[in-house]
């Protein structure tokens, strides 16, 4: 998967993100870390229409669940303020599934791809290995 210059790369997983800037272009892409504030976790809810305690039976996952909501919250706000032009969104397969709950329409519109692969913790060597063999 090619990433645009200029594009934000977020991995994530359901206790960490981080969010990178491609500094580079398409054939030479060059990721630098970018701050990613504070991730409001109140958001247990396994989506819209369900409660918490049905759809997410232990406290772990409401945890990551509330964690990856409040995650798509800053993506949501970031693509809103013209912050993210372009997205690039990397978690765990359920962190990503979880995730898509919440996009909202403009994200979606900006979205250029999606790689379920847990890459966490990962350098900016290691990310750019992964998306170019996706």
């Amino acid at each position: 998967m090619q990433i645009p210059k200029g594009a934000t790369v977020a991995v994530a997983d359901g206790r960490k993100i981080s969010l990178f800037h491609n500094a580079g272009d398409e054939a030479n892409p060059n990721l630098t870390a970018v701050s990613v504030g504070d991730v409001n976790t109140d958001n247990k809810s396994g989506g819209k229409g369900h409660s918490s305690s049905s759809a997410n039976p232990d406290d772990n996952t409401q945890d990551e669940d509330g964690f990856v909501a409040g995650v798509v919250d800053i993506l949501n706000q970031q693509v809103l303020t013209g912050k993210i032009s372009k997205l690039v969104v990397i978690a765990s397969p359920r962190a990503l599934g979880e995730m898509r709950k919440h996009y909202h329409a403009k994200l979606k519109d900006v979205l250029v791809g999606e790689l379920p692969k847990d890459l966490t913790g990962q350098t900016s060597a290691d990310i750019l290995k992964a998306l170019a063999a996706a």
